[in-house]
């Protein structure tokens, strides 16, 4: 206690360094925290390990490749969510999820559920939230236009994407005498293009390739059975 007459000083140099340190160890503390809830808030991405160290300045470094052994691990890695399209469980997931869909909307149309899960796995493998640069939607990768001429009401629902879908492939079917190679070429191409050049495949690398890979997804399913 000071004595009578004395005059305390509350805020000397001690004092000062003393809070020069606490704001400093704030700082961190805070940084960190930031660090900690950002990472958090991002469950789909795949994380690796972190490290920091703090330098003479009192300036907090984050580095998840560690070039010096002034660092200290500071979080686990955590791994894709299951629920995250980039996890490859994901995808199997989605297509257990919708093979009881396609199977029965299939059978409605009279259509091989193979040859529609080839489709679906070329366009959108499995993914019911895809949506291409020129607009093709969901799992069947629907054009608007396509949509609606085929009646889907919701083209972000999966089950009326896949309905959408199976209608029109149907038609291309009928249209081209039930030909797998001619059917798939229109839908990629549009019927139009594949009337144009005499019923027969158009020579667009894209449509090219695309049939070529439909039709291996869907040997590679029918083999499965």
């Amino acid at each position: 206690m000071a004595g009578k007459g004395s005059i305390s000083k509350p805020w000397g140099p001690q004092s000062a360094a003393v809070f020069r340190t606490n704001s400093r160890q704030m700082k961190r503390t805070i940084i960190f925290l930031l660090f900690l809830l950002i990472s958090l808030c991002l469950p789909e991405a795949g994380m690796a390990d972190f490290f920091q160290y703090t330098d003479e300045a009192g300036v907090v470094h984050i580095t998840n490749v560690p070039t010096s052994k002034k660092y200290k691990w500071m979080m686990e890695e955590r791994k894709p969510s299951v629920l995250s399209p980039s996890n490859p469980a994901f995808r199997k997931l989605s297509k257990q999820k919708f093979d009881e869909m396609i199977s029965s909307a299939a059978a409605r149309h009279g259509i091989d559920p193979h040859l529609v899960r080839a489709i679906v796995k070329a366009e959108s493998d499995y993914d019911e939230r895809a949506v291409s640069k020129k607009g093709a939607t969901g799992l069947m990768q629907l054009m608007p236009e396509t949509a609606s001429r085929m009646g889907v009401r919701n083209i972000h629902d999966p089950e009326d994407n896949v309905e959408g879908g199976i209608r029109y492939l149907s038609k291309l079917l009928k249209m081209f005498d039930w030909q797998v190679p001619l059917a798939v070429a229109a839908y990629n191409a549009g019927e139009n293009a594949v009337v144009k050049y005499g019923n027969r495949i158009p020579p667009y690398d894209e449509t090219q390739t695309y049939v070529k890979r439909v039709l291996h997804y869907y040997k590679a399913y029918k083999g499965a059975e």
